[in-house]
């Protein structure tokens, strides 16, 4: 098996890397999608998050106000932390529960968008880091999300730098660059992650 880090900052295009990674055949275990699970309703994880902030987090079905608790704590590191105490060991146990039950000669990719913010590289074989432009960047988050400038250059400062990003990773994908050229970019670091699983199993 061979454990490949995937993160990325806000709008630099991780999200497409993990697809495409997907449709090459690897196992992908999404940081952010088991971030939601373990706050779904009913959880002990929802249950931990509306007792650090309140009643007012949570929508009128009972589920978790994202945009409203988002709003919470990407202005307030304190709280942000309080957030990730609550929500990344919930995640880091299911992704263990999940990586143990894939095939011994997979690729495992772990996108986690705060890979470099969690200082979490040593868990992985290899870490691969998308970058764009904080340009580039905000014109996806504002465009294509539609987010307003504001909260997205907040959403953008709350994360690590890009300098720290780019530190700790093995693989950098240039996603300054149209979707044709990023899939050929995305199939040449396939060709070279299968080639290392192969290698780790001889």
């Amino acid at each position: 098996m061979l454990k490949v880090g995937l993160t990325g900052g806000i709008g630099a295009g991780k999200s497409e890397v993990s697809r495409l990674l997907v449709e090459h055949g690897a196992v992908l275990i999404d940081a952010d999608r088991i971030a939601r699970e373990v706050v779904a309703p009913g959880t002990p994880g929802l249950a931990a998050v509306v007792d650090a902030f309140g009643e007012d987090v949570l929508t009128g079905d009972g589920s978790l106000d994202r945009p409203r608790l988002g709003s919470i704590v990407f202005t307030d590191p304190q709280k942000l932390a309080t957030l990730n105490a609550i929500v990344h060991p919930l995640v880091g146990a299911r992704s263990r529960d999940l990586e143990e039950a894939a095939p011994e000669d997979a690729v495992v990719v772990h996108d986690v968008p705060l890979l470099a913010e969690n200082g979490l590289a040593a868990l992985y074989d290899l870490v691969i880091v998308v970058d764009a432009r904080p340009e580039t960047q905000l014109d996806r988050l504002v465009r294509l999300r539609g987010m307003t400038e504001e909260d997205a250059r907040a959403r953008m400062a709350a994360q690590a730098s890009r300098d720290k990003r780019l530190a700790i990773a093995d693989i950098v994908i240039d996603n300054d660059v149209p979707l044709d050229a990023l899939e050929r970019r995305v199939a040449g670091v396939w060709a070279d992650l299968t080639h290392r699983a192969r290698t780790s199993q001889e």
